[in-house]
Formats: structure tokens, sequence, C-alpha cells
């Protein structure tokens, strides 16, 4: 009779010096998706590690944490972790329009406590969070996933019967399997997080043109009564410029809204990097799951995927511990995780893509009527569109109640793009 190796919770020996720690289920990456996942996993009463390389969670902050309230109350996201938004300002070299709301629709985390929060969640539920640890390099077996990691005291071995990569932009368990190449469009941000003397928290601004980003976008995001983020973000391949070096230039030049925030101070810089290439990775294989932004999980039009990573983290984590309860790890039986995301996010970022794609081919001009077009908007049509939450039927019915010959030609790309 052959014995099962993983049937207690979790086992270390020495193996060569080398320390060998078992799982059911490893998971590659600290951020809300793997958290989101490790959750999952635990409350099914499975061990689960994860394995995260800063020395704390969220030690390095790559993103301006935009998300929605609907995302917020979805997930129980604590108030104190995040500044409410009901204004909306777009600006183009020549144009401006802020959409007014009665009640906030969007929030800036704060990025940091709210990474924590989840990690916590996943840790009350019985996960153990490793930070410190640097998946090198991996390989697949008949009996699971054997990493190889790198913590501040030398070398470790973690064994599992599967893992989830969860790594980010980088899709290091991804990139060492072999399971996808390098993405060939993706974002790049460069932020700065602010004390200003003038903020008005209760309004963003993203600002389009040439002048501020010549393939993307900037952006002011207030994370509260006196401080904000001001960012850039561009386009690879489509831009050859570093972000960095254009949001010197708006700081330095107190371009457009940046103006308004009065006298700033630096507190922190943020950069990260997003997949911006539409769909392009199978995210279930035989004992792996993609999850977050290593599956390309993210919103194109505005290059924002938190509310992606923890639906789908959790999503991911389910399937996995059904996965393992059934003893089948196989893709076939993995696959039902690609096939239930897709169908709630697929169609809607295939679209956002080809917009986007829109978007980077206008001149300032050509912006300047885009945001004429935007202005015509209610608040919650213009967060609809934000979000690229395209449902056909809640377009048919935007359409309808906006007459303009350029509204109904925009709604109706949005139609044929689906």
């Amino acid at each position: 009779m052959c014995c099962r190796i993983y049937d207690i919770a979790v086992l270390t020996v020495a193996v060569c010096d080398v320390m060998t720690k078992r799982y059911d289920v490893a998971v590659v990456g600290g951020g809300p998706a793997g958290s989101s996942a490790a959750l999952k996993v635990a409350s099914a009463g499975l061990s689960c590690v994860v394995l995260e390389r800063e020395p704390e969670i969220a030690t390095t902050v790559r993103t301006s944490g935009v998300t929605w309230m609907d995302t917020v109350r979805e997930f129980g996201i604590p108030d104190h972790y995040y500044n409410t938004i009901q204004n909306y300002g777009f600006c183009s070299p020549s144009n401006s329009v802020l959409i007014r709301d009665e009640a906030p629709g969007a929030a800036v985390l704060d990025v940091r406590q709210t990474y924590r929060w989840l990690a916590r969640l996943a840790q009350d539920a019985g996960c153990t969070v490793s930070t410190g640890v640097a998946v090198q390099k991996a390989s697949r077996d008949d009996l699971g996933v054997l990493l190889h990691c790198r913590v501040p005291t030398g070398t470790m071995e973690v064994s599992c019967k599967m893992a989830i990569d969860a790594s980010g932009f980088g899709g290091i368990l991804t990139k060492s399997l072999g399971l996808a190449p390098d993405w060939r469009r993706f974002g790049v941000g460069a932020e700065y997080e602010l004390e200003a003397s003038t903020v008005d928290p209760d309004t963003w601004w993203l600002m389009v043109g040439s002048m501020y980003s010549p393939a993307g976008y900037a952006w002011i995001f207030p994370t509260g009564s006196d401080t904000v983020r001001v960012g850039v973000g561009v386009a690879k391949p489509e831009c050859v410029h570093h972000p960095r070096a254009i949001l010197d230039r708006i700081m330095a030049g107190r371009i457009g809204p940046v103006a308004g925030l009065g006298h700033t101070k630096i507190i922190e810089y943020h950069y990260g990097l997003i997949p911006n290439g539409g769909i392009e990775r199978r995210t279930a294989h035989d004992r792996i799951l993609l999850v977050g932004d290593a599956a390309g999980q993210a919103n194109p039009l505005v290059l924002e995927g938190i509310r992606y990573a923890i639906r789908f983290g959790r999503l991911a984590g389910q399937v996995a511990s059904s996965a393992l309860l059934a003893g089948d790890t196989s893709s076939r039986f993995l696959g039902q995780y690609e096939k239930q995301w897709r169908s709630v996010a697929e169609s809607k970022i295939r679209s956002a893509y080809r917009i986007q794609n829109r978007w980077l081919s206008l001149n300032d001009a050509q912006w300047d009527d885009e945001l004429r077009i935007l202005g015509e908007l209610h608040p919650d049509e213009f967060l609809d569109f934000v979000k690229a939450d395209f449902g056909m039927s809640r377009w048919v019915r935007l359409a309808a109640n906006h007459p303009r010959l350029a509204v109904r030609q925009l709604f109706g790309m949005i139609y044929r793009l689906k």
C-alpha cells in the first residue's frame, strides 16, 4: 500500500543540511491575492503557507490603492483603512470635467494596512505567513511541487501538494516552471505620497494628454485630509520615458491640478508594474494556479486590480481546497477556477483593453473631445465606465439615455468589442 506523505498538517525535516517544510498548499506572494487564497485554504482545514520575499507584508507599496466602494463593502475592509471619493475630476490639456456624486463610489486604500489586515485574516484561519522567504526556483513531479527558497539564514525547501502563484507582475513560480512568457505589454507607474497644504479629500483627478503622460495618464488620489498620492503611469512598450521623470516634471512645474495642492512634502516614493495585455495566460495547470497580477487579472483601462486579486484569490483558494479534498490536482479539475473567473471578468477585461488601445492613439485635441463625452455621464455611469463594468444590458440602457452621437458611438464600440 502506498502511503500519502502529506497527511499531517506540517512536517519539518532536515535533508543534507537543507530544511524542508511540507504543506498542503504553498502560496507564493503575500499581497491581496495570496492572502485571500490562503484564507480559503486554511479555512478548509488544510495546511497552508504564504511565502513573502519582503521582511514584512507590504514593506514596499507598488500600487496607488484605488478601488471601489462596492469592493470595500463586499470584503468588509475596515473603514479606517481607506479614504472615500465621491467627486471625479478628469482633465486634458485644454479641457476638464468634474463629475460630482451625492455619495462615495470609490475609495483610496491605505495599501500597507489593508494588505496586512488580509494577511492577518489568513493567519487567524490557521495559515502560516512566512516573510523574508524568496522563492528562487520550482519543480513539479507526480507528488506535488518543490520550491527552493532563500531565507536570511541560508536556504529552505518547501514541498507541497499544489502551489498558487500570487507573486504579482514577476510571476516567480510561473516563470520558473516555464508556464508563460514575459508580459508583452505592461503598465509602469511612479508615485509620490505627499503631505499637501490644500487637499480636497473627496475628489480625485485623472490627467490625460501629452503634458501629463505621452502614453497613459497621471493622477491625484487623496488618502486623507492632508495627504495625497500623485503619480504617472505609462504603457510599455508604447512609451520610452520613465514615469518618474514625467512625474518630477509635473511636480516641478505645478502642472494642472497639482498647482492646487499648495505646499507639498514627499513622504514616500512608490513604483510598480502591472500587466496590460488583456488575457494572455492560462491560469490553471497541474498542481498550479495563477491569481492576481501573475494571472493578468487587471483592468487595463485605469490599471487597477485589487478587487480582482481579492475576489479571484478567494476563488483560487476554494478550488484548490476542493481539489485537494477530492484527491485530484490535475489541470482538468483545477480548470473550473479558470472557467469561473473568466466568466466574470474576461469579456470586461478584453473590452477595456481595446478601449485603452483607442485612448493610447488619441492626440491632445481628441482627448479634449473625449472629455466632453465623459462629462455627459452621470456619476454611476462614469464609475461603471472606468471600472470596465461593461454589462450589455447596462450599456444598452446608458446609450438610450445619451442621444449625442459621440456617446452612442462610444457605447456602440463597446458592444462590438464584446
